[in-house]
């Protein structure tokens, strides 16, 4: 019996071994597939789309479906026509609005990209441009998001005319953001306010001591640690983290207040979220209109150029900024 059972590991553990070699054998070659996709990229990517072009192709595709032949040349030949005048009108430097889409998620990851687009706008910008800034974003750390503005803040300190528009959501760093902007446009439902700050941890100090395990934190400094996730909080530490969450509250406040200084900060600033007309009548908003409905709109005008930046990352880089991707949807949604 003892042979048998002896006889069944060994089989399990040839089993497991080959397995495993098996998928060491494929990450090997997955990492080298990598490797040399990363040694054919070129680092740094500036892509401009023309979303002149864009609109242009979408309605052409749409008239060779629906009209008959002889209509459909007949549009070609206005639209050839059409194209030498917008050379020409290219030549004479007509305005220019140009897109970035900034998603965000708790650590505000799109931020470095965003300085490198903006100093480029600033470079090349000239009187008459413009920036529309398609805003999505929940918000999440106070520096990051900080940053986020500042660099919204360097569009604006240079007088070129800044728009934010948010079809989905701007809400606490993500409405840090959008306040900086000279007009705000939001879709009816959109999100925006949850101008507040919070802080939030488990504490299982209570589990840890129900089975006798000692945690020990050492500081030098007397509030270095207001609370931990193992130790023993006291009521003296959490006082001290709220007078930091209201500093930083406060923070918060006087930076909308500069650039919306129209707002009744008393009202709004109370960690409430409200959808679009709702946000209009509070001023946190100043109109309602989707971006698309702006594109379109300004498309007769300006020259739409969207622009977005990409760096080429090492595989270990990808994979790690997948996971941290992954955990931070997942914390996300915990948080709800």
């Amino acid at each position: 019996m003892m042979d048998l059972l002896f006889a069944s590991l060994f089989d399990y553990a040839l089993f497991l071994a080959k397995t495993l070699t098996l998928v060491l054998g494929i990450a090997v070659l997955l990492i080298l597939a990598l490797r040399a996709r990363q040694e054919s990229d070129h680092g740094e990517h500036l892509e401009i789309t023309d979303l002149n072009d864009r609109y242009r192709a979408l309605t052409q595709a749409l008239k060779e479906f629906s009209l008959p032949k002889k209509a459909y040349k007949t549009f070609l030949k206005a639209e050839r026509k059409r194209e030498k005048e917008r050379e020409k009108a290219a030549q004479s430097d007509r305005p220019r609005l140009f897109v970035i889409e900034f998603n965000g998620d708790l650590r505000a990851s799109e931020v470095a990209a965003l300085r490198v687009l903006v100093t480029a706008l600033l470079l090349e910008a000239q009187p008459g441009d413009e920036v529309l800034v398609r805003l999505d974003n929940a918000g999440g750390m106070v520096s990051e998001h900080g940053l986020a503005a500042s660099q919204l803040a360097r569009i604006r300190a240079k007088g070129i005319p800044l728009t934010v528009a948010v079809d989905k959501v701007a809400a606490s760093g993500g409405y840090l953001m959008a306040c900086v902007a000279d007009r705000i446009l939001a879709a009816p439902f959109a999100i925006l306010g949850s101008i507040g700050v919070l802080a939030e941890l488990p504490n299982f100090h209570r589990l840890l001591e129900r089975h006798g395990v000692d945690f020990e934190l050492h500081t030098a400094g007397e509030y270095k640690r207001t609370l931990t996730v193992f130790g023993e909080n006291t009521d003296e530490g959490r006082q001290k983290l709220r007078e930091q969450l209201e500093e930083t509250h406060n923070l918060f406040k006087s930076f909308v207040a500069e650039y919306r200084p129209g707002l009744d900060l008393e009202r709004v600033a109370t960690g409430e979220y409200w959808h679009g007309q709702r946000a209009v009548e509070l001023g946190l908003v100043d109109a309602i209109q989707t971006s698309d409905d702006y594109l379109l709109a300004a498309s007769g005008e300006k020259e739409l150029l969207k622009l977005k930046y990409s760096v080429h990352k090492k595989p270990i880089e990808r994979l790690l900024s997948s996971i941290q991707a992954s955990l931070d949807r997942a914390f996300a949604t915990w948080r709800g």
